[in-house]
Formats: structure tokens, sequence, C-alpha cells
């Protein structure tokens, strides 16, 4: 099937989210080539000349895109709004961007770097990709041979240990970690920095607690090589033109692999 759903169009291509674009064209807002739209399902082709509110929506391509970097804390969700009145990382970030999507999920008790982008587009890419993330953690106990085969070899899974209680993933594949460094290691606690290409849901926290061990701290320190250096937890900070430049670099040789 051809063109893109007009919602995703909308949410791609302008400061709206998904759930506000169907609002808008509910409302009798959107005309496509001079006609109201107010089907959900239509597809816009590129030939289609989009308009909301009056002003021609134009394609953005991937590479127009603002990128954040959020040093996220223990204790905030990473959603827009939360039915508990829990705090989100919306709550932190100044309010101009309230509109950015951001690049995976870090859970309620993780914390570190998190990417934020104004182009879902390029958010669904970086979320797909195999870039390296970057984490510190500390486990309650020591780490063992076995941890460290799986580590090297990947391992698959069964049931839902270190899971979210809501989950309903019995069982999960791990791909061989790209590193890992064990910085301490002793009966009690035992800290290391693992390096992994994957961005599933509680991934690290099942993988540890598979071997009965319990994350008692994890902390995102870099992704695709963006770090977040000195940030203060709560802040964030625009890209640096290198960083915008390497982005940009790994986009473009992703979509040329995929045509």
């Amino acid at each position: 099937m051809s063109g893109v759903r007009l919602n995703k169009f909308l949410s791609h291509n302008t400061r709206y989210s998904r759930r506000e674009a169907d609002r808008l064209i509910e409302e009798g807002k959107v005309q496509v080539n001079g006609k109201q739209v107010t089907d959900f399902s239509y597809r816009v082709e590129p030939e289609d000349k989009v308009v909301l509110n009056g002003r021609v929506v134009r394609p953005r391509s991937m590479h127009e895109m603002t990128v954040i970097v959020y040093h996220k804390s223990k204790g905030e969700l990473v959603t827009k709004r939360d039915p508990r009145g829990r705090k989100t990382i919306y709550d932190s970030l100044p309010g101009r961007f309230a509109h950015f999507v951001p690049v995976g999920r870090l859970d309620f008790a993780s914390e570190g770097l998190l990417l934020l982008t104004d182009s879902p587009r390029a958010a669904d890419v970086l979320m797909r990709s195999g870039l390296e993330r970057v984490y510190n953690l500390k486990i309650r106990g020591s780490i063992t041979p076995a941890m460290e085969k799986a580590m090297r070899e990947g391992i698959r899974i069964k049931g839902k240990k270190g899971a979210h209680e809501k989950s309903g993933i019995e069982e999960m594949e791990f791909a061989p970690f790209y590193a890992y460094q064990i910085l301490k290691n002793e009966p009690n606690y035992s800290k290391i920095r693992v390096a992994i290409g994957e961005g599933k849901n509680r991934e690290l926290r099942r993988f540890f607690a598979h071997f009965d061990r319990e994350v008692l701290d994890l902390h995102r320190v870099s992704f695709g090589g963006i770090s977040l250096n000195n940030l203060p937890k709560g802040k964030s900070r625009f890209l640096t033109q290198r960083e915008y430049d390497d982005l940009h670099a790994f986009i473009k040789a992703y979509h040329e692999e995929r045509t």
C-alpha cells in the first residue's frame, strides 16, 4: 500500500502529535488538494498538497531536525502524562521541547542519557538501529562466569523475572553484548559497564534477573557516540555540530542500505 496515513504525515511534518493530528482532522482543519479530508485512513501521496489551518504542510527531510540530550533522573517517566500524576520528563524539560519525541525509553528507576527530537521519523530510525548504547550498572551480588559467557555469546531466556509487572513478553533473546568491563566484583554488590546495540524494554534488568541478580542502579552514559559528559541531571543540551554531522551520516547510510 502506497502513501502515508494523513495523521502520520502531519505528526512527522508539524509540531503536532499523532493524537493531536487526529483531532485536527476530525475538526475539519485539514485539506488535501483543495478538499477537506476527515477520513483518518486517507493516505498522502508525494504529489498531494496538504493544508492545515490554511498553511501548506511540506514534507520535511530527516536532516531538517533538532535533537537534544536530556539527563533523566530516577523517578521520572518517559511519557507525556501519567494517569497517576507521577512526574514525567516533560515536567523538567523547557516548554519549547514539549512536542519532541524520545528516542526509546528509560524506565522509572533508571537514569541517564535520553535523546529527544522533533522528527518522529528520525526517532524511529535511531530506536531501530544497532547504535551502541553504553550503561553503568550496579548489581546486587557477584558477576559469575555464566553471566560473562552470556554477555559474550548471547542468550535466550524464558520467564518474566526483571520485567514490568504488566509485561506480556514471556521470552526474550539477547544478542552478544558489544563490550563489557567489570569495574568491581564482590559478593555484596558489583559494578559493570556494558555496551549493547538493542533497546528492548527493561532488557538489562531482565538479563541480570535471569541470573538472580537485581539491578540496583542503571545509568545510560551514551547513545550512538553521543555522551552525557558533565550535563547535570534534569538538564538538556543541543547536539554539537560534530554530533549532528555524525548523526546525519548515519541516517543517510541507513537509508542507502535499504534502497
